[in-house]
């Protein structure tokens, strides 16, 4: 009989000690998640792309492109970017992607550099952060909507983020006075 009383209090010490172990392991597994946590912040005044980490430190800094026309995107073919609180849905290969820019030189090969870094937007569909094959427009106003990196910048930036990362793109004035029109 003493000998059963042994083995269930060594039983239950095992299980304790189990429980302790996981709850370690899972709160473990659950601070590599808020430390890996990242969001993108594009700023359509500065033309810049910031990765920032939860600690709000800055892992990487990229000069962007932003669509043509100022203020808020409101339909297909706009020219305008987005602005607000999106996610990324999903980082594609884009290497062999071809684009027909409506210029009269017809389709582009590498129109989107290696990737396209797909965003949900609410009402929009083919919006994303992509290369370019005109690493001259960067800096600028010149995408359909879209927001462009150099190349170099687009390659960096996939190896360090994952769906769903939370992506927010400011405004500059010129987009605050528009969308007040």
């Amino acid at each position: 009989m003493r000998r059963s009383y042994i083995l269930i209090l060594l039983l239950v010490a095992v299980l304790v000690v189990g429980g302790v172990f996981y709850q370690e392991y899972h709160h473990r597994q659950e601070l590599s998640k808020i430390q890996n946590a990242c969001i993108i912040l594009i700023s359509k005044q500065e033309m810049k792309l910031r990765l920032i980490d939860y600690k709000g430190q800055e892992i990487f800094c990229a000069p962007v492109a932003t669509g043509k026309n100022v203020g808020d995107k409101r339909k297909q073919g706009d020219m305008r970017t987005p602005e607000g609180v999106f996610q990324v849905s999903d980082i594609q290969r884009a290497t062999d992607w071809k684009h027909d820019f409506g210029d009269g030189k017809g389709e582009i090969d590498g129109a989107y550099g290696d990737f396209f870094i797909r965003l949900l937007v609410p009402g929009h569909k083919g919006i994303g952060i992509h290369g370019t094959h005109l690493p001259e427009s960067i800096g600028t106003r010149a995408s359909e909507g879209c927001i462009r990196m150099y190349n170099e910048d687009l390659k960096k930036l996939v190896s360090l983020i994952y769906p769903p990362l939370t992506v927010v793109v400011t405004p500059g004035i010129e987009d605050e006075v528009a969308n007040h029109l």
